[in-house]
């Protein structure tokens, strides 16, 4: 198995960790909440036989720093692009984003789009992409993750609960992401400030949505390929992926991971590989 070494590199504001392993051309893998670098444990052996994966862990979640600011998805992704160009000195790779880490590929594409060979989202759709993000309120966790003090007031001390919740109801079967793994994104996420940046990403939606329209309405769509991929059990978006990637995007495939929640990347590692493989393996640039 190639090795995977942690590394940290300082970016505007913020420290940030990452795994590094591999070797050849570039893939970053940007983690969604409540996870970690640690979501992409079964995609990075596979994809290390081809490609040198960078997985960062975004700030104010894993063992990055937690600043109280920058969580609008546009800086988010400009610390990507500090670490990837500035740190590394790699000046174009692949992308691909899961949960609020699409957001945040997406908007790195956007901005530098020179540099992004190939994007590929999991199981979330864009903000400002004239769709409703948060499903008509099916994803009520949305919401109340928006709201002002309350969530601290009522979840300090069961920072647990809500994390467990999520993944025992957000992948197709409960047992999706076993519990060695939830308690090592729990070793993280009840630490101090964590719980505090978690909810600022939500909280960032309305920016990141006004950011992405004016890309948009600067540059017009991506024209990079894109692949969108969606889960169609549970709390899957199933067609939603693609169908939102499709309106900020002029060339997109992908569709739906069968029997599969939201956690594509943990409960289809598999599907998932092959997909990436073939769909990085098809750059000619």
């Amino acid at each position: 198995m190639t090795p995977i070494a942690s590394r940290f590199a300082d970016v505007d504001g913020a420290s940030l960790h990452y795994l590094d392993a591999g070797a050849g051309d570039v893939v970053v893998l940007v983690h969604g909440i409540p996870q970690t670098s640690h979501e992409w444990r079964h995609i990075m052996p596979r994809l290390t036989e081809r490609y040198r994966v960078i997985a960062p862990d975004l700030r104010g979640l894993g063992d990055s720093s937690r600043p109280a600011t920058g969580y609008d998805k546009k800086t988010l992704a400009h610390d990507l692009w500090q670490l990837v160009h500035d740190h590394l000195g790699i000046e174009r790779f692949f992308v691909v984003g899961h949960d609020w880490g699409g957001p945040v590929a997406f908007s790195l594409a956007a901005q530098h789009r020179e540099a992004v060979r190939r994007l590929a989202i999991l199981d979330v759709v864009i903000p400002g992409d004239g769709a409703d993000f948060s499903q008509g309120g099916r994803r009520w966790h949305h919401a109340f993750f928006r709201t002002l003090d309350l969530p601290e007031a009522l979840c300090a001390g069961r920072e647990d609960l809500v994390v467990r919740w999520l993944f025992d109801n957000y992948g197709y079967r409960p047992t999706a992401i076993p519990e060695a793994d939830q308690r090592e994104y729990l070793r993280t996420y009840t630490t101090f400030g964590a719980f505090r940046a978690m909810l600022a990403f939500y909280r960032a939606l309305p920016q990141d949505a006004e950011d992405n329209r004016a890309m948009l309405d600067r540059d017009g769509k991506l024209t990079m390929p894109v692949l969108a991929l969606g889960g169609d059990k549970s709390f899957g978006r199933g067609l939603e992926c693609i169908d939102s990637l499709r309106r900020v995007a002029a060339d997109v495939r992908g569709g739906v991971v069968e029997a599969c929640g939201h956690w594509i990347p943990e409960e289809r590692p598999d599907v998932l590989s092959e997909e990436l493989l073939r769909f990085f393996g098809e750059a000619s640039d």
